[in-house]
């Protein structure tokens, strides 16, 4: 018995993928710096931020899981990481539940950031759980059509810096529930840094594709890798990733502190991830890229956060 509870219990984990959680959290660390630099950080919107963007990723990564497996996507010929559902580990209906839960406590947790950033955080806040279900669920998965990478471009990027700064301004500057965006709430700056991280998380899914580009073919799931090729599909992960590096140099130009440069240091990374994404398809070579993918994206965010929130303390 205690032997099935922990397999149970791991397998739980291996749905939620905490691998891909810095494609939630990196994006609020970054909102917060800014809002940090901006002088109006508040911390218990930031930490708000912060646990409702982790909710929205895992319920994302578990209806990815049931969706794709009762739709037939998920096969034995997959290279990636283990699917729960599909691999028969925990009953459909059981992620199902888990997937309504999890979203369902991100809303509950929403209504304190609805309390303080008014109708816009409805918006955002109900459109990202639409999102997170809809990318494999529904009559017509948009994931399955090849909108996947718009969508972690749009929410793990520019919704989630930009919210998290948001929320945190409209605490310091405003009445509670503002009905549309108080004055200074969200600057051009806040869209600006979300760049980095909404490249390198749509990086993260660039890797997935290709990686299953073969499989979903078959299984007629026509992600951009599968609509544009192999060829396509690493020129886009060469804009995303350039992108994450020159956003830093905007900065940095542009009477932001040099130490906005800081993410630089991760450029040797970068280059060797690149290579393996340039020439490998197998998930023997991809699998470790996706990890490095996301180990990325959380040191860009790292030390592109500290380059605002230094030159503030000093």
């Amino acid at each position: 018995m205690a032997e099935t509870e922990t397999s149970k219990a791991k397998a739980w984990v291996m749905a939620a993928r905490p691998q891909t959680l810095p494609a939630g959290a990196s994006p609020v660390l970054v909102g917060t710096a800014l809002a940090f630099h901006a002088g109006v950080f508040r911390a218990l919107p930031a930490l708000a931020a912060l646990v409702g963007a982790l909710l929205l990723q895992v319920g994302t990564n578990f209806a990815n899981d049931y969706y794709d497996a009762v739709r037939g996507a998920d096969t034995e010929e997959r290279e990636g990481f283990t699917r729960v559902t599909a691999g028969g580990l925990i009953d459909p209906p059981e992620v199902k539940r888990a997937m309504y839960l999890t979203f369902a406590t991100a809303i509950l947790l929403g209504t304190y950031l609805v309390y303080v950033g008014g109708l816009p955080i409805v918006v955002v806040g109900l459109t990202s759980v639409a999102a997170g279900i809809l990318y494999t669920g529904g009559p017509y998965p948009y994931g399955y059509r090849g909108l996947g990478d718009l969508f972690v471009f749009v929410y793990f990027g520019l919704v989630a810096v930009t919210g998290t700064y948001y929320v945190q301004a409209a605490a310091a500057l405003a009445e509670p529930f503002p009905l549309w965006l108080p004055s200074e709430t969200l600057p051009l700056a806040a869209v600006v840094a979300s760049l980095p991280a909404a490249g390198l998380s749509t990086c993260i899914l660039v890797v997935n594709n290709i990686r299953d580009r073969e499989t979903d073919m078959k299984a007629d799931k026509r992600t951009l890798a599968v609509a544009l090729g192999y060829r396509a599909s690493r020129v886009e992960f060469l804009l995303m990733l350039g992108m994450a590096y020159v956003v830093p140099v905007v900065f940095a130009l542009t009477g932001y502190s040099p130490l906005t440069l800081l993410p630089l240091l991760t450029l040797p990374l970068a280059a060797s991830l690149a290579g393996t994404v340039l020439t490998e398809t197998s998930g023997a070579a991809l699998n470790p890229a996706l990890e490095t993918t996301g180990k990325l994206l959380a040191a860009h965010s790292v030390l592109f956060a500290a380059g605002f929130v230094v030159p503030a303390m000093l």
